[in-house]
């Protein structure tokens, strides 16, 4: 089984080598690896070139998307980036990050998740964020999802869905539309990446609203725009970030922006949420 992995990287001196030592250390080997660097303007490109002149399925590509880390627009670019660079002889496909350290056996132990039932269209395991003196479960969101980080996709389902979209959100929506197309996602929980740099911790003051863009644009409604912010908001601890999920749900609908989602994909990503909402709740049917 054939598989291809893309990591966008803007300014990872500090990680990068770390990331890729823990690639070319797997017991089982991607065929390809392309490293995006996304202006970087430090020494992430020489970090790159030592282990792509060591290793031929180590490459890289140089894109200029601008110095600012918008969430998901600016990586999933970088991502396509790297993308158009490989061939379609692939079975499968992964994004991933570049402040990762992976555990030896990831590739082997993700691929025997795929290779138990072929309708598994993602797969992957959990991130782990350094506390203290050890690593804790990054929870920003639940041990059954697979984190946009650490993805691989089944070439079917990652066609299927549509390829990943460029908005904030698209590592959410991407299994939500691959449960649309009939297909499941899997987690290994003994798999613990470590994640080197916590989510959001370099995003600039001016996404502060994404978020709540990103539930307009998957179709939430504000009913399960206010839930998802709610829980979001007590992950981070914040009642600002809960105040900004709802502001930018707001400007997303006052601006009529587009949707990443059919009407139809909408009322199934809808019917799923509140589905899994009265089974956590334990309670029957209801619809706002």
């Amino acid at each position: 089984m054939d598989f291809y992995i893309v990591i966008p990287a803007h300014n990872e001196e500090a990680f990068i080598g770390d990331m890729l030592q823990s690639i070319v250390e797997q017991t089982i080997l991607p065929k390809n690896v392309v490293i995006v660097n996304d202006a970087s303007t430090d020494g992430t490109q020489n970090i790159i070139q030592q282990f792509s002149e060591k290793h031929s399925f180590i490459k890289s590509v140089i894109h200029n998307s601008g110095q600012y880390h918008e969430p998901g627009s600016k990586v999933i670019s970088a991502f396509y980036k790297g993308f158009e660079t490989l061939d379609t002889g692939f079975d499968f496909i992964g994004k991933f990050d570049a402040d990762l350290i992976l555990p030896r056996d990831y590739f082997e132990k993700v691929l025997k998740l795929f290779a138990s039932d072929k309708k598994i269209g993602i797969a992957g395991g959990n991130l782990f964020v350094e506390k203290g003196k050890g690593w804790e479960f990054e929870a920003i969101s639940e041990k059954t999802k697979v984190r946009g980080p650490i993805k691989l996709y089944r070439k079917k389902c990652f066609q299927g869905i549509g390829g990943l979209k460029k908005s904030i959100g698209w590592d959410t929506v991407d299994e939500l539309l691959a449960q649309y197309h009939g297909w499941k996602i899997k987690t290994d929980t003994s798999l613990h990446v470590k994640h080197l740099k916590p989510t959001g911790k370099v995003y600039s003051k001016t996404s502060k609203y994404k978020q709540g863009e990103a539930f307009y644009k998957m179709r939430y409604g504000f009913w399960l725009t206010l839930i998802a912010s709610s829980k979001l908001a007590s992950k981070k601890n914040s009642f600002q970030f809960f105040m900004d999920c709802i502001k930018g749900y707001y400007k997303a609908q006052k601006e009529n922006m587009d949707f990443i989602v059919s009407e139809k994909e909408g009322e199934f990503i809808k019917n799923l949420r509140w589905r899994k909402i009265r089974q956590k709740l334990g309670i029957g049917k209801f619809r706002i």
